[in-house]
């Protein structure tokens, strides 16, 4: 169903825990022969659909327990798992993440077998699940995965683990992909497609179509750079972008439901006020708080001059470097760059009043035709002031009153994640995760450039003729990024159907009304206009 695309239901079911009612014995793994391994990926309208087959022999006289373990991306949600034993399939069962981890937990118990998710690094949630299976018998494992492609810096990346454990003889990835617009440029890369296995990977295009295939050897697989003696360990990266001679969009239909997806580019940078929010408690202490320094003499240099910035560093106390925002001349930034190289690790940590200062730093200096951002960086839970997350919360979304954009960056793995993702997601922002190695400094500038470029905020999208939709408000538009919104048409009445986009931009905005910027209906285009 179309409405599959919509990011709340892979967010619900992105936790998901399989649960299937059969019984384990626990026996080493050992005689167990994969005999085929294929991955099939289908992607149409940046929606990803991939299939895990993984066929299996016990190869003893006695009975074993098989393995099962393959890797997904994090914002992929499982929607199907099923094994195949003596010709009889078992279906596992979807369950969100509250309900599963207890029928999980109780399975185990018992003694029954059960699948799990869980996290595995920066990219890739890992699912885990076993089967005894009788003597010389076979057991198919299939595992179906869904996502919706996020677009950044650009272009989209599909991601494909492959670590079977062992070489296999009949081993296979297989990926299409197909956008009506057409497809502008794709590009393959990865461990997979480095060295001797750059030979096992072929790349076919024809227009709105690409097709990938990566068929290696035994050989190949144990003699590669990421190989090792058990097979294959490494991911495959498929980059492309579509497209965009219509700078209206794309709006895709299929029976009376429709797709919009809206990504303009040629439009003039919007200007912004930024406040940056530093922690510079005692666990920051040594490559953290290098490492932070280093992204924000990166980060600073990036600063359009049209913008306006300022900085706080808090632990237990809270102190600016400017009591106002500041223009991001050339000047005023290599101060600024001055000052970064003076920051040191110290006290506790009071988010609460570090953020509400942020607030205020931006209320003061609001500007005609600009938007205003804060980016808070922690590596800890809040332990001084008001160490509250939920009443941290309360507070923050009092302060900030819809009127700015909250991103939240949590350093490491001893953040309190949770608390600053839902912070930030109340305040019309998103949370990343820096994790704490040698590229970390390297992870910040990536996410700056995520919004850096801002072209549009304040954006509503308005569909006459159409309901049953998904978000259609949004705080900001980042060059690079996409807006896509899903609903279904009334009627089915294409006739009837428009759309109408309303935002603020560098060169739209007025002191007393929002323009609009975007209309077009199906059948009869508009360019975009200022």
């Amino acid at each position: 169903m179309l409405f599959s695309f919509q990011p709340c239901i892979i967010r619900i079911l992105g936790f998901s825990i399989f649960f299937l009612c059969m019984l384990l014995f626990s026996l080493p793994q050992e005689d167990v022969e994969i005999s085929s391994f294929h991955i099939n990926s289908t992607v149409t309208s940046r929606y990803a659909i991939t299939v895990i087959t993984s066929r299996v022999k016990n190869q003893h006289t006695d009975s074993k327990e098989i393995h099962f373990e393959v890797k997904i991306p994090k914002n992929a949600f499982i929607s199907k798992f099923r094994m195949t034993i003596e010709g009889k399939t078992y279906d596992g069962v979807v369950k969100e993440k509250e309900a599963a981890q207890q029928q999980y937990s109780e399975a185990v118990a018992r003694g029954e077998s059960a699948g799990v998710v869980s996290s595995v690094g920066r990219t890739l949630e890992e699912f885990k699940t076993s089967v005894t299976v009788a003597a010389l018998s076979k057991v198919t494992f299939e595992l179906t995965y869904e996502e919706l492609l996020q677009r950044r810096h650009g272009k989209y990346d599909l991601l494909i683990n492959a670590q079977p454990m062992q070489p296999v003889a009949d081993f296979k990835i297989d990926v299409s992909i197909k956008e009506n617009p057409g497809i502008s440029f794709l590009e393959v890369k990865g461990d997979l497609n480095s060295g001797e296995l750059a030979n096992a990977v072929t790349t076919t295009r024809s227009g709105e179509e690409a097709w990938i295939h990566f068929y290696p050897t035994s050989d190949q697989q144990t003699t590669c750079s990421s190989c090792t003696e058990n097979g294959l360990n490494g991911d495959l990266i498929i980059t492309y972008d579509v497209e965009r001679t219509n700078p209206n969009g794309d709006i895709q239909i299929m029976n009376k439901y429709f797709v919009h997806f809206f990504a303009p580019a040629n439009l003039i940078r919007t200007p912004k006020n930024v406040v940056f929010i530093i922690d510079r408690s005692g666990s920051m202490y040594g490559r953290k708080i290098q490492q932070t320094r280093s992204a924000l003499d990166h980060i600073l240099g990036d600063l359009d001059s049209g913008d306006h910035f300022g900085l706080i560093l808090f632990d237990s106390s809270v102190d600016v470097w400017k009591r106002e925002l500041i223009q991001a001349t050339s000047s005023n930034v290599n101060l600024a760059k001055q000052f970064v190289k003076t920051i040191q690790d110290r006290g506790t940590t009071d988010i609460n009043s570090a953020v509400l200062k942020g607030v205020e730093m931006l209320n003061k200096h609001q500007r005609e035709g600009s938007a205003s951002i804060l980016i808070l960086l922690t590596d800890g839970a809040p332990n001084t002031g008001e160490s509250n997350p939920d009443r941290i919360r309360v507070n923050v979304k009092e302060a900030i009153g819809k009127k700015m954009s909250l991103y939240c960056l949590g350093f490491g793995f001893d953040v309190n994640y949770d608390f600053l993702e839902k912070m930030a997601l109340e305040n019309n922002g998103f949370a990343r995760r820096i994790y704490e190695d040698s590229d970390a400094s390297d992870q910040l500038q990536g996410f700056y450039k995520e919004v850096a470029t801002l072209l549009l905020f304040d954006l509503e999208l308005l569909y006459e003729g159409a309901s049953n939709l998904t978000e259609t408000a949004y705080s900001m538009y980042y060059n690079g990024s996409e807006i896509i919104v899903a609903g279904e048409i009334t009627n089915n009445s294409l006739e009837s159907f428009k759309v109408e986009v309303v935002a603020f931009s560098s060169r739209t905005w007025t002191s007393s009304t929002k323009s609009t910027i975007w209309r077009r209906s199906v059948l009869s285009f508009c360019v975009l206009k200022f």
